[in-house]
């Protein structure tokens, strides 16, 4: 088989990106679909704030904590499109499943359920992903991805709006994301098909061991994760407060997947030129979100769901970047898991202390989040030269023998 030229390897390598985007829209129809009612459905359901937050809490753990045994086990077996596969699979039960929980446990076990096949493809995914970022530029690669996975997680809660101001309950609209979630399963296979064994790999230093430099950015991801409010609890305010109506609730979510996948594509090309400056700047918009949208009224509620899509974005575009810039493709479903896996606890942490700040003090909810990004924002300021030096080591190649 003829070597590719490469202007022919960055075209395969798009066109993969492209696929696996494809199979994200999909799987973010389902999740985010989901994911944007959760909380006031859990509530309809009797849940109070604080198991809403633990369960969202639980279930963003599972998702990231999991990845670390799940991205050592895709380094080890080499089986990246099984366990991308049986991952994605989950979603096809747990999520339509949840139209027909009886009880808010019964649906906490569901949400669990989807989160863990989350956790299981999400290593793998990202290796797969990473292997043609690097022929295209790592943030301008994952930021595409992103743009893609977001589009979907705007339908998604476009159709529950849809559904809800049909029934005028929460439960039905679970059934409606049956569809794209076995529409997950048939794009990912058309990727399977297109999958570019043909692409040659970057040449690398190989990784014997994850560098000093990846755990501080991992300590700095930990603390922001740390402080970031998740949607449900979000959510479960504004309707307490009556800011927003049931409608209006997933209507907020999908506009904010939207902002999202827009400020992800922006951040990614902007990573590629200006390195964790961008990620800082994410993080200094991203806290805004904390004061708007627990004090800022109808009107602060649209601007905090506005930044803290804006944050997430720029963390979609240029953490996992900043992971493949500096570690091997032998060791990066393990970096990836152990990166996912203390981001994760972290989040399952500060969602579980927010939650019990939310019924004691909202200033102290507001003040506790506000100092998390502040010091990740000054970690990640202070590792940007460490960042850049161990990326060009890792680009650069072993020496030829005799230097």
């Amino acid at each position: 088989m003829p070597e590719l030229t490469p202007e022919e390897i960055r075209a395969s390598a798009l066109r993969f990106i492209v696929c696996l985007g494809i199979v994200s829209l999909f799987a973010d129809m389902t999740y985010e679909g989901a994911h944007s009612i959760i909380g006031p459905y859990l509530k309809d359901l009797g849940a109070s704030a604080f198991q809403v937050a633990m369960i969202a809490g639980v279930g963003e753990m599972l998702a990231a904590s999991l990845r670390y045994f799940s991205g050592k086990f895709a380094d080890k077996t080499k089986a990246y499109w099984v366990i991308t596969f049986s991952g994605y699979a989950m979603n096809v039960i747990a999520v339509p499943a949840l139209a027909f929980a009886p009880t808010w446990q019964v649906a906490a076990i569901l949400i669990i359920a989807e989160r863990t096949g989350k956790a299981m493809r999400g290593p793998a995914r990202d290796v797969l992903l990473s292997s043609a970022t690097q022929e295209i530029g790592h943030g301008w690669g994952f930021g595409l991805h992103s743009v893609m996975d977001q589009t979907g997680a705007v339908i998604g809660p476009l159709l529950m709006v849809a559904a809800v101001a049909r029934s005028r309950h929460f439960g039905p609209g679970f059934l409606w994301l049956a569809f794209p979630a076995v529409g997950t399963l048939l794009a990912l296979s058309a990727a399977k098909i297109l999958n570019p064994d043909r692409l040659k790999p970057v040449k690398t230093q190989t990784t014997q061991v994850l560098p000093r430099v990846f755990w501080l950015y991992v300590a700095a991801a930990g603390l922001l994760a740390f402080g970031i409010v998740d949607f449900p609890l979000l959510a479960y305010h504004f309707q307490s407060a009556n800011i927003s109506t049931q409608v209006e609730i997933p209507l907020l979510y999908a506009g904010a997947m939207g902002v999202n996948g827009l400020t992800a594509l922006l951040f990614g090309r902007f990573y590629d030129r200006f390195g964790l400056n961008t990620l800082v700047f994410g993080i200094l918009i991203s806290l805004l979100a904390l004061p708007l949208g627990f004090f800022g009224g109808p009107a602060g509620a649209i601007a905090s769901v506005a930044c803290w899509a804006t944050g997430l974005g720029a963390q979609d575009a240029c953490l996992r970047s900043g992971i493949a810039s500096v570690v091997s493709m032998n060791k990066r479903g393990s970096a990836f898991g152990a990166f996912n896996g203390i981001y994760g606890v972290m989040w399952f942490l500060g969602s579980l202390v927010m939650g019990l700040l939310y019924s004691r003090s909202v200033m102290a909810l507001v003040a506790f989040g506000i100092v998390a990004h502040l010091g990740a924002a000054v970690m990640f300021f202070g590792l940007r030269r460490d960042l850049q030096s161990a990326s060009q080591l890792q680009t650069a190649g072993p020496k030829p023998a005799g230097h």
